[in-house]
């Protein structure tokens, strides 16, 4: 009597695609950072060009770090040190930026010095646009039906269709959203640097590994449930 084997699907983790998918296909049609892009793609920023200085060295594009910051707010990322890891990490972020890379430095001054309240009406813009497309609903905001509770779970956007609400709602939630944000950004970017993970021993990684091995064979009957 033969003994049975379990079936597994294919995971090949290093196998090489001969036609790897583009950044653009992996963000699909339908996603709000398509329409972030495509409105700070067709908006005048000539004055945010022009407040840059024609001598020195490259700088970012200032339009790629307005749509990451924009991007960054309509999903409830703002500090500048998470900016900078979803540039790293995230599909849509990486895609927004075209692989460009820059630091919570760069974020923060660009937010602080070039912006300033300049990025607060492009945010406010974005976020009744996209809540009128039905693609943007802010949900449990409202305690009395005109102000957002203290609680920072209630600054949830979820993407689904939107429950309409009337502007001077929408307005009175984006100030409070705004303000939030504003603190959220500044407490979280004076934390220190959180730690390097390509620091840790090899020697160490190996040990644990043994350690979780001997567990394991200790248990050759743990039942995995899969789908």
């Amino acid at each position: 009597m033969s003994s049975q084997r379990p079936t597994f699907k294919p995971y090949y983790q290093d196998q090489i695609m001969a036609i790897p998918p583009t950044l653009d296909e992996l963000v699909s049609k339908g996603h709000p950072v398509r329409i972030v892009n495509d409105v700070i793609n067709r908006i005048n920023i000539q004055g945010l060009l022009d407040a840059y200085k024609i001598k020195g060295c490259s700088s970012y594009h200032p339009q790629m770090l307005l749509k990451v910051l924009v991007f960054g707010y309509v999903s409830n990322v703002y500090s500048s040190r998470k900016l900078e890891t979803a540039c790293r990490e995230n599909i849509n972020f990486m895609w927004l930026s075209g692989m460009s890379y820059p630091d919570h430095n760069t974020i923060n001054r660009f937010r602080g010095v070039r912006l300033k309240e300049a990025l607060r009406s492009v945010f406010e813009e974005v976020v009744k646009l996209l809540a009128e497309e039905g693609l943007l609903s802010i949900e449990d905001v409202y305690t009395d039906g005109t102000k957002i509770e203290a609680n920072a779970n209630r600054y949830t956007f979820v993407w689904k269709k939107a429950i309409h609400t009337n502007k001077e709602k929408m307005k009175a939630a984006l100030k409070d959203i705004w303000d939030y944000a504003q603190s959220i950004a500044k407490s979280e970017d004076n934390l220190p640097d959180p730690p390097d993970l390509r620091t840790i021993d090899s020697e160490k990684v190996r040990a644990t590994v043994d350690k979780l091995n001997r567990v394991l064979s200790d248990k050759p009957s743990v039942n995995v449930t899969s789908h």
